[in-house]
């Protein structure tokens, strides 16, 4: 993916200099014209196109700062009930993710989030111990970390 995104700023900047005059639409028009040639010759990389990974790397901070929106105003509202309504708790959650990257940037997503934790990972990196202010159901909330966090890691990884 590196090679292909400095590859880029090479025809981009070729392309540049290559006008009468050097400016940043220049570039801009060159960048494309590149990104079209790499896509063109995409069956050439191993790793197949990077703008793909580069828009799943996207799509996961959109759901990362969509997720940490919603549990901040679910945390706030706990706290400004006048009487404290949460069951918290301790789950085991058995992930399906297998790099040791893929498990710590699991991991950091849980903790940046508001009302969850996450307190240990096993030996084997296949569980997490996490620690929820709200647990009504583990059950619901093993399937929304697995449907959310764990599939758009999974598109960033291993597209």
């Amino acid at each position: 993916m590196g090679q292909q995104i400095l590859l880029n700023i090479v025809i981009a900047m070729i392309w540049m200099f290559l006008k009468d005059e050097p400016t940043p639409q220049q570039f801009i028009v060159g960048y494309i014209i590149g990104m079209l040639m790499i896509f063109l010759l995409r069956r050439f990389w191993p790793d197949g196109f990077y703008m793909r990974r580069l828009w799943s790397i996207l799509l996961l901070l959109l759901l990362f700062f969509k997720e940490l929106f919603k549990s901040s105003v679910t945390v706030i509202g706990q706290i400004l009930q006048p009487k404290l309504n949460v069951r918290p708790g301790i789950f085991a959650y058995r992930t399906e993710l297998k790099t040791d990257w893929e498990i710590t940037v699991l991991s950091c997503l849980i903790c940046l989030t508001p009302g969850t934790l996450t307190l240990e990972v096993s030996p084997d990196g296949q569980t997490l111990y996490i620690h929820a202010m709200d647990i009504e159901d583990t059950d619901e909330l093993s399937e929304q970390i697995r449907g959310t966090f764990e599939r758009a890691i999974k598109e960033v990884t291993r597209t």
